[in-house]
């Protein structure tokens, strides 16, 4: 659980920072992904808003339930990492299709897809 609480702490406050950075603007115009400003791509990338806290959501509170000694921090843990590979899967699809290899805006979402997969068959091990 130590290597997990690491992933999750940054993974779970760094889509809060990112949705709080993206609501208020925060992001300079040089590191925006291509076509930001298109209203169907800002309409994608909100899209993305509810599931992204409910990742942090559900990988916060599954902390909470470990510190605790709730043995039911496991299966919400699991859920966080299902749909922490799930965003990371639909938004590496998205720049695929649209033939967008930014590196800035690939590593986070890799990142998403790839951390889970090291900590998904523990879980259901019961390791």
């Amino acid at each position: 659980m130590k290597r997990l609480k690491k992933f999750f702490i940054v993974t779970d406050i760094g889509f809060i920072l990112y949705w709080l950075i993206t609501v208020f603007h925060w992001i300079p115009n040089q590191y925006l992904f291509k076509d930001y400003d298109n209203p169907i791509l800002v309409a994608w990338n909100f899209s993305f808003l509810p599931l992204d806290l409910l990742i942090s959501f559900t990988g916060l509170t599954s902390l909470l339930l470990y510190k605790q000694g709730i043995s039911i921090w496991r299966q919400i843990a699991l859920i966080s990492l299902i749909l922490t590979f799930c965003s990371g899967l639909q938004a590496i699809a998205f720049w695929t299709l649209r033939l967008d290899f930014d590196i800035s805006w690939w590593l986070p979402n890799l990142f998403l897809l790839i951390y889970p997969l090291f900590f998904i068959p523990r879980l259901l091990s019961g390791k």
